[in-house]
């Protein structure tokens, strides 16, 4: 049954298709860390809808939000027009997330996509210093349309675009170099030095873990020297938290244990808490220059997603959910690192913080074999990296214990299994 379903996106969705050929299955219903497939199998979520869903899927209290929104006629498309909807998120975000963490930032929508979020803050970085250049860092992702793709680092996503993709420098991100190199003192040199042939650059864009770039995480000391460097040399400084932020490091934002207060920040996925399409630029108020439509979206009005958002901050009103989020992320780099110290011939490494963790095995393919046996036995998660050389967890946040360890006891197993393979050269039939 699920080979003929699978076969109608043979026939007619374009080739460029991605996730249905790592996840051969065709799927019906979700609830929490659970996906049911047509094929009969339930699945344990490490995906999350590549961190769009991390309060999982089906929350009860955003359903019945959305449902009753949605029975009352309420306003569903409205550009930036005023609604009920937006003024409730509004008002609740600056409440809950803003005000209590002392960001006195405005809340710009553009269109629905982190992509979009990205495109406004490298506008807006333009426009406020009147310079072009952004600086970017290496293993960086942060979209797939023209400016964001610019200041991506993943040359097989670089060369979709089919033209130049300039306007950026790309820098050493954290420990990117032989250790003890110091990439921030490299950066501030060549900022100084008249001979270094860098222009001063229209802002800086990081991410404070690398998620597609392969659970790369900066230390706090290394974010907060970034902050502080950016500050000296006035250039915007972009936080790109769209996959590490709402709470998937174990902070609301991913930059908090930092100390530092980005001039500008990028979030989608998880921010209408349900999976529907929304994003937000937060903008220092002396950098909220652009004039009326002068950066605009269509879907930036997307007002069923200001619903379930509303009803999602519900999980940040105390820090009950960072504590869950960090204890299980112990549980998490325990399991991962308790596979790399019986596994040391795939040469693995442990990376990330909170919920956005991995395990980078340095043999080409073990990563994506690890993926797909854990799929045939019931756990959803895939790869990260230019080499898709790391496998990388994303679960809910809200995942049960049990549950989690339950994922993870399957994901051993697929680690042993691929270490097996490996051993007897037999990995790239993955």
């Amino acid at each position: 049954m699920t080979s003929a379903s699978l076969d109608v996106f043979d026939r007619h969705e374009s080739a460029v298709r991605s996730y249905v050929r790592s996840f051969p299955d065709v799927f019906t219903t979700a609830k929490g860390h659970l996906v049911q497939g047509e094929s009969g199998r339930s699945y344990i979520d490490f995906f999350a809808g590549a961190g769009a869903l991390n309060y999982g899927h089906n929350d009860d209290a955003m359903k019945a939000a959305l449902i009753e929104y949605i029975a009352g006629d309420g306003i569903a498309h409205a550009l930036d027009m005023g609604t009920t909807a937006k003024a409730r998120f509004l008002e609740r975000f600056h409440e809950v997330i803003l005000a209590p963490r002392g960001l006195e930032h405005k809340v710009l929508f553009p269109g629905p996509t982190g992509t979009n979020a990205v495109e406004a803050a490298l506008k807006l970085a333009r426009k406020v210093t009147g310079r072009e250049k952004i600086v970017s860092f290496t293993n960086a992702f942060h979209g797939m349309t023209l400016g964001s793709l610019a200041v991506t680092g993943n040359s097989f996503k670089r060369g979709g675009a089919g033209l130049p993709l300039d306007n950026t420098v790309f820098m050493p991100f954290a420990d990117f170099l032989e250790e003890g190199f110091d990439s921030l003192s490299y950066l501030e040199r060549m900022l100084e030095h008249g001979g270094s042939g860098m222009d001063l650059p229209a802002g800086v864009i990081v991410e404070t873990v690398q998620g597609e770039g392969g659970i790369n995480a900066a230390s706090f000391g290394w974010l907060k020297r970034l902050n502080d460097l950016c500050a000296r040399w006035d250039l915007p400084l972009i936080v790109d938290d769209i996959q590490a932020g709402c709470g998937r490091t174990g902070p609301f934002f991913s930059f908090e244990p930092a100390g530092i207060k980005p001039d500008i920040v990028c979030l989608s996925k998880s921010i209408s808490g349900y999976g529907l399409p929304m994003a937000l630029v937060l903008v220092r108020p002396d950098m909220d220059l652009f004039g009326p439509g002068e950066h605009n979206g269509t879907f930036r009005g997307n007002s069923t997603a200001f619903v379930t958002a509303t009803e999602s901050l519900r999980f940040w009103t105390d820090d009950t959910l960072t504590r869950e989020v960090l204890r299980k992320g112990e549980i998490v780099q325990e399991a991962l690192t308790a596979m790399a110290d019986k596994h040391p011939e795939l040469k693995p490494q442990v990376r990330g913080r909170g919920l956005m963790c991995g395990i980078a095995l340095d043999v080409p393919g073990a990563a994506s074999a690890v993926c797909a046996h854990a799929f045939e036995n019931g756990v959803i998660m895939e790869t990260s990296g230019p080499d898709s050389e790391v496998a990388k967890l994303l679960p809910p946040l809200t995942i049960p214990e049990d549950a989690l360890r339950e994922g993870l006891d399957i994901m051993a197993r697929a680690v042993d299994a691929v270490a097996a393979r490996v051993a007897n050269n037999t990995v790239a039939a993955a």
